[in-house]
Protein backbone atom coordinates (compact mmCIF):
# COMPACT_ATOMS: atom_id res chain seq x y z
CA UNK A 1 0.00 0.00 0.00
CA UNK A 2 1.53 3.38 -1.16
CA UNK A 3 1.83 5.94 1.80
CA UNK A 4 -0.42 8.80 1.87
CA UNK A 5 0.65 12.26 0.04
CA UNK A 6 0.11 14.79 2.80
CA UNK A 7 -0.15 17.59 -0.16
CA UNK A 8 -3.24 15.77 -1.69
CA UNK A 9 -5.23 15.93 2.22
CA UNK A 10 -8.16 18.33 2.80
CA UNK A 11 -6.78 22.05 3.75
CA UNK A 12 -6.35 21.93 7.43
CA UNK A 13 -6.00 18.29 7.99
CA UNK A 14 -2.27 18.83 8.07
CA UNK A 15 -1.02 22.17 7.39
CA UNK A 16 1.02 23.78 10.27
CA UNK A 17 -0.40 27.37 10.74
CA UNK A 18 1.99 30.05 9.56
CA UNK A 19 3.79 31.44 12.42
CA UNK A 20 5.01 34.70 10.80
CA UNK A 21 3.22 37.85 9.99
CA UNK A 22 1.47 37.88 6.69
CA UNK A 23 -1.40 39.57 5.08
CA UNK A 24 -5.22 38.00 5.98
CA UNK A 25 -5.91 38.12 2.56
CA UNK A 26 -3.72 35.33 2.02
CA UNK A 27 -5.63 31.81 1.74
CA UNK A 28 -5.59 29.81 4.35
CA UNK A 29 -4.34 26.85 1.77
CA UNK A 30 -1.25 29.23 0.43
CA UNK A 31 -0.40 29.60 4.34
CA UNK A 32 -0.55 25.95 5.49
CA UNK A 33 1.33 25.08 2.51
CA UNK A 34 4.06 27.98 3.23
CA UNK A 35 6.16 25.55 5.62
CA UNK A 36 6.04 23.04 2.96
CA UNK A 37 6.76 24.89 -0.21
CA UNK A 38 8.92 27.66 1.01
CA UNK A 39 11.70 25.90 2.46
CA UNK A 40 14.14 28.37 1.83
CA UNK A 41 12.13 31.43 4.44
CA UNK A 42 12.00 28.45 6.99
CA UNK A 43 15.17 29.39 9.28
CA UNK A 44 17.43 30.44 6.87
CA UNK A 45 17.43 27.34 4.73
CA UNK A 46 18.81 26.64 1.55
CA UNK A 47 16.26 25.16 -1.23
CA UNK A 48 19.16 23.29 -2.15
CA UNK A 49 18.49 19.41 -0.86
CA UNK A 50 21.28 17.81 0.84
CA UNK A 51 23.02 14.87 -0.79
CA UNK A 52 21.76 11.98 0.93
CA UNK A 53 20.91 11.76 4.98
CA UNK A 54 23.47 13.83 7.15
CA UNK A 55 25.11 15.12 3.19
CA UNK A 56 26.37 18.62 2.70
CA UNK A 57 23.66 21.69 2.77
CA UNK A 58 24.56 25.22 1.24
CA UNK A 59 24.35 27.59 3.59
CA UNK A 60 22.44 30.89 3.50
CA UNK A 61 22.98 32.97 6.66
CA UNK A 62 25.35 35.84 5.96
CA UNK A 63 29.09 34.99 7.25
CA UNK A 64 28.87 37.83 9.35
CA UNK A 65 25.85 36.52 11.47
CA UNK A 66 27.70 33.17 11.67
CA UNK A 67 27.70 32.16 15.21
CA UNK A 68 30.49 30.03 16.70
CA UNK A 69 29.26 27.86 19.52
CA UNK A 70 31.78 26.44 22.04
CA UNK A 71 29.43 24.79 24.53
CA UNK A 72 30.80 21.78 26.43
CA UNK A 73 27.36 20.46 26.54
CA UNK A 74 24.56 20.50 24.77
CA UNK A 75 26.71 21.81 21.96
CA UNK A 76 26.66 22.34 18.56
CA UNK A 77 25.39 19.84 16.04
CA UNK A 78 26.50 19.94 12.34
CA UNK A 79 24.52 22.36 10.25
CA UNK A 80 23.78 19.34 7.96
CA UNK A 81 21.91 17.31 10.96
CA UNK A 82 20.32 20.35 11.61
CA UNK A 83 18.82 21.55 8.56
CA UNK A 84 18.12 17.52 7.95
CA UNK A 85 16.35 17.52 11.05
CA UNK A 86 13.99 20.40 9.73
CA UNK A 87 13.62 18.99 6.74
CA UNK A 88 11.89 16.39 8.01
CA UNK A 89 10.46 17.67 11.39
CA UNK A 90 6.90 17.74 10.48
CA UNK A 91 6.70 15.06 7.50
CA UNK A 92 9.34 12.70 8.58
CA UNK A 93 9.93 9.96 5.55
CA UNK A 94 6.65 10.73 3.97
CA UNK A 95 4.17 9.52 6.97
CA UNK A 96 2.42 13.01 7.63
CA UNK A 97 3.66 13.14 11.30
CA UNK A 98 6.72 13.88 12.96
CA UNK A 99 9.07 11.97 15.44
CA UNK A 100 8.22 13.73 18.08
CA UNK A 101 4.59 12.34 17.57
CA UNK A 102 5.58 8.91 16.05
CA UNK A 103 5.15 6.01 18.48
CA UNK A 104 7.83 4.07 19.79
CA UNK A 105 6.12 0.90 19.18
CA UNK A 106 5.84 1.68 15.37
CA UNK A 107 7.55 -0.01 12.68
CA UNK A 108 8.85 3.35 11.66
CA UNK A 109 10.44 4.14 14.61
CA UNK A 110 12.23 0.59 15.08
CA UNK A 111 13.84 1.37 12.12
CA UNK A 112 15.09 4.16 13.52
CA UNK A 113 16.76 2.80 16.37
CA UNK A 114 17.93 -0.21 14.14
CA UNK A 115 19.49 2.10 11.68
CA UNK A 116 21.07 3.94 14.46
CA UNK A 117 22.48 0.98 15.96
CA UNK A 118 23.60 -0.51 12.51
CA UNK A 119 25.19 2.87 11.96
CA UNK A 120 27.25 2.75 15.45
CA UNK A 121 28.48 -0.84 14.63
CA UNK A 122 29.50 0.17 11.47
CA UNK A 123 31.58 2.99 12.94
CA UNK A 124 33.52 1.90 15.95
CA UNK A 125 33.13 -1.95 14.44
CA UNK A 126 31.56 -3.27 17.39
CA UNK A 127 31.84 -6.61 18.11
CA UNK A 128 29.29 -9.06 17.79
CA UNK A 129 29.16 -10.17 21.46
CA UNK A 130 28.43 -6.52 22.03
CA UNK A 131 24.95 -5.39 23.16
CA UNK A 132 24.00 -1.69 22.32
CA UNK A 133 21.10 0.16 24.15
CA UNK A 134 20.08 3.74 24.14
CA UNK A 135 18.99 4.51 27.73
CA UNK A 136 17.75 8.02 29.10
CA UNK A 137 19.30 9.54 32.66
CA UNK A 138 22.56 11.14 31.03
CA UNK A 139 25.91 10.23 31.81
CA UNK A 140 25.08 10.67 35.52
CA UNK A 141 22.16 7.90 35.01
CA UNK A 142 25.23 5.82 34.31
CA UNK A 143 27.17 6.35 37.31
CA UNK A 144 24.17 4.54 39.15
CA UNK A 145 23.74 2.16 36.19
CA UNK A 146 27.56 0.81 35.98
CA UNK A 147 27.45 -0.33 39.97
CA UNK A 148 24.31 -0.95 39.62
CA UNK A 149 24.87 -4.09 37.10
CA UNK A 150 28.19 -5.09 37.56
CA UNK A 151 29.13 -4.90 41.02
CA UNK A 152 27.35 -8.31 41.55
CA UNK A 153 29.92 -9.69 39.17
CA UNK A 154 32.42 -10.38 42.26
CA UNK A 155 31.26 -11.24 45.60
CA UNK A 156 33.62 -8.39 47.22
CA UNK A 157 30.97 -5.85 45.99
CA UNK A 158 34.08 -3.92 45.23
CA UNK A 159 35.39 -1.09 42.02
CA UNK A 160 38.22 0.58 41.37
CA UNK A 161 37.99 3.93 40.28
CA UNK A 162 40.61 6.45 38.40
CA UNK A 163 39.74 9.74 39.78
CA UNK A 164 40.93 12.70 37.10
CA UNK A 165 38.40 15.19 37.06
CA UNK A 166 35.04 16.27 38.23
CA UNK A 167 33.02 13.72 36.48
CA UNK A 168 35.06 10.91 37.71
CA UNK A 169 34.93 12.03 40.96
CA UNK A 170 30.88 12.32 41.09
CA UNK A 171 31.22 8.78 39.51
CA UNK A 172 32.90 7.24 42.82
CA UNK A 173 31.13 9.55 45.04
CA UNK A 174 27.73 7.62 43.47
CA UNK A 175 29.13 4.09 42.82
CA UNK A 176 29.51 4.15 46.93
CA UNK A 177 26.09 3.73 47.83
CA UNK A 178 26.28 0.56 46.21
CA UNK A 179 29.90 -0.84 46.38
CA UNK A 180 32.73 -0.65 48.05
CA UNK A 181 34.78 2.02 46.32
CA UNK A 182 38.83 1.68 45.32
CA UNK A 183 40.48 5.02 44.28
CA UNK A 184 43.42 3.73 42.51
CA UNK A 185 45.78 6.36 43.24
CA UNK A 186 45.94 9.28 45.80
CA UNK A 187 43.69 12.20 45.48
CA UNK A 188 45.10 14.17 43.45
CA UNK A 189 45.86 18.05 44.35
CA UNK A 190 44.47 19.44 41.13
CA UNK A 191 42.83 18.12 37.68
CA UNK A 192 45.91 18.69 35.53
CA UNK A 193 47.25 14.96 34.75
CA UNK A 194 46.47 11.51 34.28
CA UNK A 195 48.49 10.05 36.62
CA UNK A 196 51.12 6.89 35.65
CA UNK A 197 49.38 3.93 35.67
CA UNK A 198 52.21 2.13 37.42
CA UNK A 199 51.19 4.02 40.30
CA UNK A 200 48.02 2.51 40.29
CA UNK A 201 46.74 0.40 43.07
CA UNK A 202 44.34 -2.19 41.63
CA UNK A 203 42.81 -3.93 43.85
CA UNK A 204 42.36 -8.01 42.38
CA UNK A 205 38.50 -8.46 43.22
CA UNK A 206 37.08 -5.38 41.70
CA UNK A 207 34.01 -6.16 39.78
CA UNK A 208 35.72 -3.09 37.06
CA UNK A 209 37.90 -0.58 36.88
CA UNK A 210 36.09 2.93 35.68
CA UNK A 211 37.66 5.96 34.33
CA UNK A 212 36.10 9.05 32.28
CA UNK A 213 38.01 9.10 28.69
CA UNK A 214 37.62 13.25 28.77
CA UNK A 215 37.05 15.35 31.57
CA UNK A 216 35.10 18.04 29.96
CA UNK A 217 35.58 20.34 33.17
CA UNK A 218 39.56 19.99 33.76
CA UNK A 219 40.35 19.63 30.41
CA UNK A 220 42.20 16.04 30.92
CA UNK A 221 41.70 13.45 28.32
CA UNK A 222 43.61 9.59 28.10
CA UNK A 223 45.39 9.22 25.27
CA UNK A 224 45.58 5.77 26.02
CA UNK A 225 43.47 2.50 27.09
CA UNK A 226 44.65 1.81 30.79
CA UNK A 227 45.59 -2.16 31.02
CA UNK A 228 43.17 -3.64 33.62
CA UNK A 229 44.49 -7.31 32.77
CA UNK A 230 40.98 -9.42 33.11
CA UNK A 231 39.55 -7.18 34.95
CA UNK A 232 36.29 -5.24 33.71
CA UNK A 233 36.97 -2.46 32.32
CA UNK A 234 34.55 0.72 31.89
CA UNK A 235 34.73 3.73 30.75
CA UNK A 236 32.77 7.49 30.39
CA UNK A 237 33.25 8.60 26.89
CA UNK A 238 30.92 10.88 27.28
CA UNK A 239 32.75 13.72 25.72
CA UNK A 240 35.16 11.71 23.31
CA UNK A 241 32.73 9.75 22.06
CA UNK A 242 33.47 8.93 18.19
CA UNK A 243 36.42 11.50 17.95
CA UNK A 244 38.92 8.79 17.45
CA UNK A 245 38.62 5.23 16.43
CA UNK A 246 38.07 2.81 19.48
CA UNK A 247 39.14 -1.10 20.06
CA UNK A 248 35.74 -1.38 22.04
CA UNK A 249 37.07 -5.30 22.79
CA UNK A 250 39.23 -3.72 25.02
CA UNK A 251 36.12 -2.36 27.18
CA UNK A 252 33.18 -4.31 29.38
CA UNK A 253 30.91 -1.46 29.10
CA UNK A 254 31.34 1.86 27.20
CA UNK A 255 28.98 4.70 27.68
CA UNK A 256 27.99 8.32 26.15
CA UNK A 257 25.60 11.17 26.96
CA UNK A 258 24.87 11.90 23.39
CA UNK A 259 24.91 15.74 24.13
CA UNK A 260 28.47 16.30 23.22
CA UNK A 261 29.53 14.73 20.41
CA UNK A 262 26.73 12.51 19.36
CA UNK A 263 23.76 14.38 19.60
CA UNK A 264 21.31 16.13 21.57
CA UNK A 265 20.81 15.87 24.99
CA UNK A 266 18.16 12.79 26.15
CA UNK A 267 20.09 9.83 24.99
CA UNK A 268 22.74 8.26 26.56
CA UNK A 269 24.62 5.38 24.29
CA UNK A 270 25.67 1.97 26.68
CA UNK A 271 27.84 -0.44 24.70
CA UNK A 272 27.71 -3.53 26.55
CA UNK A 273 29.61 -6.89 26.47
CA UNK A 274 27.12 -9.68 26.43
CA UNK A 275 28.31 -11.91 29.20
CA UNK A 276 28.12 -9.03 31.42
CA UNK A 277 24.42 -8.59 31.11
CA UNK A 278 22.43 -10.15 34.05
CA UNK A 279 23.89 -9.80 37.02
CA UNK A 280 22.20 -6.28 38.63
CA UNK A 281 21.23 -6.06 41.85
CA UNK A 282 17.72 -6.12 42.76
CA UNK A 283 17.89 -3.03 43.76
CA UNK A 284 18.25 -1.83 40.02
CA UNK A 285 15.93 0.25 38.89
CA UNK A 286 14.61 -1.71 35.86
CA UNK A 287 15.08 1.24 33.65
CA UNK A 288 18.64 0.91 34.77
CA UNK A 289 18.91 -3.05 34.36
CA UNK A 290 20.58 -3.86 31.06
CA UNK A 291 19.55 -7.09 30.45
CA UNK A 292 15.53 -5.86 30.54
CA UNK A 293 16.58 -2.53 28.00
CA UNK A 294 18.80 -5.24 25.93
CA UNK A 295 15.77 -7.88 25.73
CA UNK A 296 13.59 -4.82 25.24
CA UNK A 297 15.52 -3.02 22.03
CA UNK A 298 15.64 -0.07 24.41
CA UNK A 299 12.27 0.34 24.74
CA UNK A 300 11.01 -1.43 27.56
CA UNK A 301 10.12 2.35 28.41
CA UNK A 302 9.32 5.28 26.10
CA UNK A 303 12.71 5.73 24.80
CA UNK A 304 13.59 10.08 23.79
CA UNK A 305 12.28 9.08 20.49
CA UNK A 306 13.66 12.34 18.63
CA UNK A 307 17.41 12.24 20.43
CA UNK A 308 17.27 8.83 18.84
CA UNK A 309 16.71 9.61 15.47
CA UNK A 310 19.47 12.91 15.98
CA UNK A 311 21.77 10.99 16.58
CA UNK A 312 21.10 8.82 13.87
CA UNK A 313 21.76 11.79 11.56
CA UNK A 314 25.00 12.77 13.35
CA UNK A 315 26.41 8.88 13.27
CA UNK A 316 25.72 9.56 9.59
CA UNK A 317 27.46 12.43 9.21
CA UNK A 318 30.27 11.30 10.88
CA UNK A 319 30.52 7.77 8.39
CA UNK A 320 29.72 10.44 5.23
CA UNK A 321 33.39 12.79 6.85
CA UNK A 322 35.40 10.22 7.21
CA UNK A 323 34.59 8.64 10.28
CA UNK A 324 36.30 8.42 13.60
CA UNK A 325 39.75 8.74 12.65
CA UNK A 326 39.06 11.48 10.61
CA UNK A 327 37.19 13.76 13.37
CA UNK A 328 40.81 12.11 15.48
CA UNK A 329 43.04 14.14 12.70
CA UNK A 330 40.55 16.40 12.92
CA UNK A 331 40.33 17.06 15.97
CA UNK A 332 43.80 17.26 16.71
CA UNK A 333 44.48 19.95 14.22
CA UNK A 334 41.78 21.85 16.13
CA UNK A 335 42.89 21.88 19.24
CA UNK A 336 46.37 22.14 18.43
CA UNK A 337 45.37 25.88 16.97
CA UNK A 338 44.71 27.10 19.88
CA UNK A 339 47.08 25.29 22.04
CA UNK A 340 49.81 26.97 19.85
CA UNK A 341 48.38 30.46 20.85
CA UNK A 342 48.38 29.74 24.29
CA UNK A 343 52.34 28.20 24.44
CA UNK A 344 53.20 31.09 22.34
CA UNK A 345 51.56 33.54 24.36
CA UNK A 346 54.31 34.11 26.83
CA UNK A 347 52.31 34.14 29.49
CA UNK A 348 49.23 35.79 28.45
CA UNK A 349 47.25 32.61 28.56
CA UNK A 350 47.77 29.87 30.62
CA UNK A 351 46.25 26.33 30.36
CA UNK A 352 46.64 24.35 33.51
CA UNK A 353 46.97 21.14 32.18
CA UNK A 354 49.80 19.32 31.29
CA UNK A 355 50.84 19.15 27.77
CA UNK A 356 50.95 14.86 27.63
CA UNK A 357 47.25 15.16 29.61
CA UNK A 358 45.68 17.91 27.44
CA UNK A 359 42.53 17.17 25.79
CA UNK A 360 41.90 17.51 22.12
CA UNK A 361 37.68 18.17 22.96
CA UNK A 362 37.89 21.19 25.92
CA UNK A 363 40.48 23.93 25.89
CA UNK A 364 40.44 25.49 29.75
CA UNK A 365 42.40 28.46 29.75
CA UNK A 366 42.84 31.60 32.21
CA UNK A 367 44.56 35.30 31.07
CA UNK A 368 47.28 36.71 33.60
CA UNK A 369 48.25 33.56 35.21
CA UNK A 370 47.45 30.21 36.71
CA UNK A 371 44.60 32.06 38.85
CA UNK A 372 43.44 34.37 36.32
CA UNK A 373 42.70 37.90 35.64
CA UNK A 374 38.41 37.48 36.07
CA UNK A 375 38.02 41.18 35.00
CA UNK A 376 40.43 40.36 32.07
CA UNK A 377 38.55 37.40 31.53
CA UNK A 378 35.26 39.16 31.83
CA UNK A 379 35.88 41.39 28.71
CA UNK A 380 37.23 38.70 26.79
CA UNK A 381 34.25 36.66 27.20
CA UNK A 382 31.66 40.07 26.67
CA UNK A 383 33.71 40.66 23.34
CA UNK A 384 33.41 36.92 22.26
CA UNK A 385 29.77 37.65 22.37
CA UNK A 386 29.91 40.59 20.96
CA UNK A 387 31.87 38.22 17.64
CA UNK A 388 29.41 35.90 18.00
CA UNK A 389 31.20 33.73 19.52
CA UNK A 390 29.40 32.14 22.16
CA UNK A 391 29.83 29.49 25.54
CA UNK A 392 33.83 29.98 26.19
CA UNK A 393 32.68 30.67 29.77
CA UNK A 394 34.53 28.29 32.07
CA UNK A 395 32.92 25.82 34.16
CA UNK A 396 31.13 27.31 37.34
CA UNK A 397 33.45 24.96 39.79
CA UNK A 398 36.73 26.43 38.11
CA UNK A 399 36.17 29.71 36.05
CA UNK A 400 38.26 31.18 33.63
CA UNK A 401 37.76 29.94 29.75
CA UNK A 402 36.91 26.93 28.34
CA UNK A 403 36.69 26.33 24.68
CA UNK A 404 35.02 23.01 23.59
CA UNK A 405 35.73 21.60 20.14
CA UNK A 406 33.46 18.55 19.66
CA UNK A 407 33.18 16.85 16.28
CA UNK A 408 30.59 19.63 15.18
CA UNK A 409 32.84 22.64 15.49
CA UNK A 410 34.39 23.66 12.19
CA UNK A 411 38.34 24.44 11.18
CA UNK A 412 36.20 27.48 10.69
CA UNK A 413 34.89 28.47 14.17
CA UNK A 414 38.34 27.66 15.41
CA UNK A 415 40.13 29.79 13.61
CA UNK A 416 37.38 32.62 14.32
CA UNK A 417 38.68 31.68 17.93
CA UNK A 418 41.62 31.94 17.61
CA UNK A 419 42.37 35.15 14.96
CA UNK A 420 40.50 36.46 18.04
CA UNK A 421 42.60 35.13 20.52
CA UNK A 422 45.45 37.16 18.92
CA UNK A 423 43.67 40.69 18.34
CA UNK A 424 42.39 40.74 22.08
CA UNK A 425 46.26 39.86 23.35
CA UNK A 426 47.55 42.53 21.39
CA UNK A 427 45.27 44.99 22.74
CA UNK A 428 45.18 44.00 25.95
CA UNK A 429 49.40 42.71 26.82
CA UNK A 430 50.78 44.74 29.84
Amino acid sequence: MARPDPSRWPIGAWQLPYLGTRSQSESRHAQGRWAWEYPERRLGCSPTKPEGRGGSIARTMDAQKHVANFGAGPAKLPLAVLLEAQKELVNYNGLGISVLEMSHRSSDFSKIVKAAEKSLRELLKIPDNYKVIFLQGGGSGQFSGVPLNLIGLKEARCADYVVTGAWSAKAAKEAEKYAKVNLVHPKLSSYTKIPDPSTWNLNPDASYVYYCANETVHGVEFDFVPDVGKTVLVCDMSSNFLSRPVDVSKFGVIFAGAQKNAGCAGVTVVIVREDLIGFALKECPTVLDYKVQVENSSLYNTPPCFSIYITGLVLDWVRNNGGAAAMDKLSQMKSQMIYDIIDGSSGFYVCPVEKKSRSRMNVPFRIGSIKGDEALEKKFLDQAIENNMLSLKGHRSVGGIRASLYNAVTREDVQKLATFMKSFMERHRS
